[in-house]
């Protein structure tokens, strides 16, 4: 799954967790929130420091 994915699914469990007064729910939607945005931090890094076959010049 992908970190955006991770964190729109964070928050639907966050949100239905507050509506139904799930402490344990709303927990783990922060969780799976928090891992999107770790997923997404470690793609941009990737990305940064991956070289690009288009430009092979680009260390």
């Amino acid at each position: 799954m992908s970190g955006t994915s991770d964190e729109w699914k964070g928050k639907g469990k966050e949100a239905a967790g507050k509506v139904t007064g799930d402490e344990s729910l709303e927990r783990e939607g922060q969780a799976d929130q928090g891992k999107g945005k770790l997923k997404g931090a470690a793609k941009k890094i990737k990305d940064a420091v991956t070289p690009k076959s288009d430009n092979p010049d680009r260390v």
